[in-house]
């Protein structure tokens, strides 16, 4: 009886909707509705690597996804660590406070703030780039430098939350193998690298590994607040790129056979991921 609201809030919400898939394999018209839409197989997923933008969509997502994964586990590891290793409580929850704050702020908000400060006219960055005699530089105009601004604004955004579960890891380390260490003469630096960092890699694995399964993701909130078209072509990701063609152009049936081809493809990764976290980490849900 406690799980029924939520499993049929699950069923409403997730499952129900997933019989509009349907209309990825029809010339789906509004007018004539799902029943009286043409059928037309599997046009639009040959026409999506025939689209001009479809297979750069595709690679653009994998690019910003891929960078996304390895600097959100390699940031929130070295954060965890260094944290771990404060022993005055007060400024150690200050400082958890204040990493941990991002997390809870949506990206309509964090786009505005980014617009304002990364702005070519009077933007607090490119003030300080000038005031060393810099050139300013465009960093939502430029290709490359949005994929950086992405990748960067991403990890300041989320890698105070995901250091928690490594510091949760590292509390749970018995302080009696630091106490061993320390009479063998090993220093901080030493027992970090011999104690702290061998403990946490199952669960760095397990991670990882789970990490492996959204690879496809690379922020549908963020990149729609803060793309324009002169980026498409370096910041376009599949859910942007659906929005823009499903929704924005009216081409829904194109817009679900690309969002049904992320979702295999995703399905698939994260199959894969679990099985590398049982066999890599013991790690199982089953």
């Amino acid at each position: 009886m406690l799980l029924l609201p939520a499993l049929l809030l699950c069923i409403v919400f997730q499952y129900i909707p997933l019989f509009g898939a349907v209309i990825a394999f029809q010339d789906y018209q509004p007018w004539l509705g799902i029943k009286g839409s043409p059928w037309v197989g599997m046009d639009h997923f040959r026409y999506l690597f025939t689209y001009p933008d479809g297979k750069q969509v595709i690679w653009n997502t994998l690019i910003i996804a891929a960078f996304k994964v390895a600097m959100n586990l390699l940031i929130p590891i070295i954060f965890a660590l260094l944290l771990n290793e404060v022993r005055k409580m007060y400024f150690k929850r200050v400082v958890q406070t204040l990493v941990y704050l991002p997390h809870f702020l949506s990206w309509v908000i964090l786009g505005g703030i980014m617009l304002d400060i990364l702005s070519t006219e009077g933007g607090i960055v490119n003030r300080v780039l000038e005031s060393f005699g810099l050139d300013s530089i465009f960093f939502l105009g430029n290709g490359h430098w949005f994929r950086f601004t992405v990748v960067l604004s991403d990890v300041w955004k989320e890698f105070g939350f995901s250091a928690i579960i490594f510091l949760a890891t590292l509390v749970g380390i018995n302080p009696a193998l630091y106490e061993a260490a320390e009479i063998d003469g090993a220093t901080r630096f030493q027992q970090v690298k011999s104690v702290s960092i061998p403990l946490i890699m199952p669960i760095v694995i397990v991670v990882a590994t789970l990490s492996l399964g959204r690879i496809l993701d690379a922020g549908f909130d963020q990149i729609l607040n803060l793309y324009n078209p002169l980026v498409y072509s370096h910041g376009d990701i599949i859910d942007t790129f659906v929005y823009r063609e499903g929704l924005n152009n009216g081409q829904f049936s194109f817009g679900t056979a690309v969002g049904l081809f992320k979702s295999f493809i995703g399905f698939i990764l994260i199959v894969i991921s679990y099985r590398l976290a049982y066999k890599l980490a013991n790690y199982r849900i089953f």
